[in-house]
């Protein structure tokens, strides 16, 4: 299975970064609008990113304050949508201090502003991904507005 990974260094403290990943409410700041609802298998969190994609639920498997949270994709899609390779993936977003990340406490690194370390992985993408190229992108570009969002709050 293949896997997107990205490493983004926000200079923000993690409080303010949880803040915004923690919550339905929060991950609305900066991605689509989410809803929640409790469901017999726990907590999913929806949002609709246009109507050829449908609904994309997400459920909440861990969620712990200012350290992980991670999701599993439970809605289908069709075929001809990226959201279509997302079912059965899981998302995770590990937080932690500049010392978490080899390259960001690397004396080359010392001089960039890091106070969260935000560790993404988006992983159980099939083999030979239509999407998975588009879909690294994509995410590159949102989790940048996590960022922006994060310093802006600070």
């Amino acid at each position: 299975m293949a896997a997107i990974r990205h490493e983004l260094w926000i200079d923000a403290p993690v409080e303010q970064v949880w803040a915004l990943l923690g919550s339905a409410e929060g991950v609305s700041c900066w991605w689509d609008h989410q809803s929640e609802r409790e469901t017999p298998e726990g907590t999913v969190w929806e949002h609709t990113p246009g109507p050829a994609h449908g609904t994309v639920r997400m459920r909440v498997v861990a969620r712990e304050p200012n350290t992980l949270l991670q999701w599993t994709c439970i809605s289908t899609h069709d075929a001809a949508t990226p959201a279509s390779e997302w079912t059965g993936t899981t998302i995770s977003f590990r937080l932690g201090p500049r010392e978490s990340s080899p390259a960001a406490r690397a004396d080359w690194a010392r001089r960039i502003p890091v106070q969260t370390v935000l560790s993404f992985t988006h992983e159980g993408w099939p083999q030979g991904s239509r999407f998975l190229a588009f879909c690294t992108t994509a995410w590159a570009g949102v989790l940048q507005k996590l960022a922006d969002c994060a310093v802006k709050a600070d």
